[in-house]
């Protein structure tokens, strides 16, 4: 495979789906790139982590983690919330294709691919709130130790 289609296009797939996640969610002017950008940069760090981790699961942690840093430094600069930034640029990583077979596998009574596929699912579910959590986490208690000393 090419660099074209492994890291370019699904880049370009990740900034075009958060852009029209952000023209849905109401993000108005520059915010619609910064939001865009954020869920590129989301979906290069989850790319480029793969041959390091080798897990789905750590390298979702991982594009949280750099998304969170992102729209955390973009609010600060641009003053807006945290919250707007961080939905729609994590919103690429969300696994739905995996929670549609979990799903399927349930509706089908194959029980045994029901329960790994939620395992699964629920992985990454959870490594993408770990990641937001621990980066938020981490500025509040930055923000708070500031502002008391």
């Amino acid at each position: 495979m090419s660099v074209f289609t492994t890291y370019f296009l699904p880049v370009l797939f990740a900034f075009l789906s958060s852009a029209a996640f952000a023209v849905i969610f109401n993000v108005r002017g520059l915010g619609v790139l910064i939001c865009s950008l954020g869920g590129a940069l989301g979906w290069l760090a989850y790319l480029l982590s793969a041959p390091l981790l080798q897990s789905d699961i750590a390298q979702m942690f991982v594009a949280a983690v750099v998304i969170s840093v992102y729209a955390e430094v973009m609010a600060r600069i641009r003053k807006y919330p945290v919250t707007g930034y961080q939905l729609v640029a994590i919103l690429p990583l969300v696994p739905g294709g995996n929670i549609y077979y979990t799903m399927e596998h349930a509706i089908n009574g194959e029980i045994d691919a029901f329960l790994s596929s939620l395992l699964h699912t629920m992985g990454l579910a959870g490594a993408i709130a770990v990641g937001v959590l621990l980066v938020s986490s981490a500025v509040r208690m930055w923000s708070s130790y500031h502002s008391h000393v």
